[in-house]
């Protein structure tokens, strides 16, 4: 099994900044890709950033220029970076991990949600 945690979201001001983790540990094998959601109250849960293994990274167009992903491979940690936070970024963010463990192939695990809210 693989358990994620997450941390750093909060309230912040349109215009601010805010910086979340998720920490995978567990019986890992290998990690595939690591990677953000986020879901909006009404809307459906949608890909903020994604980093495959190897280093590739991609973001949804609403984000790019804004955001910014990075791994800490020798910590399991994904991080990401919010800059210039608008209103309609307010969401509960989602960690998502793609990993092998030495019971089972390859399985999405999700941490439990951070809520981000950009309000002045």
């Amino acid at each position: 099994q693989v358990q994620l945690v997450e941390s750093g979201g909060g309230l912040v001001q349109p215009g601010g900044s805010l910086r979340l983790s998720c920490a995978a540990s567990g019986s890992i094998r290998s990690i595939f890709a690591m990677g953000w959601y986020r879901q909006a109250p009404g809307k459906q849960r949608e890909l903020v950033a994604v980093i495959i293994s190897g280093g590739s990274t991609s973001y949804a167009d609403s984000v790019k220029g804004r955001f910014t992903s990075s791994r800490d491979n020798a910590k399991n940690t994904v991080y990401l970076q919010m800059n210039s936070l608008k209103p309609e970024d307010t969401a509960a963010y989602y960690c998502n991990v793609r990993a092998s463990t030495r019971g089972s192939d390859y399985m999405d695990y999700w941490g439990q949600g951070t809520q981000v809210t950009v309000s002045s």
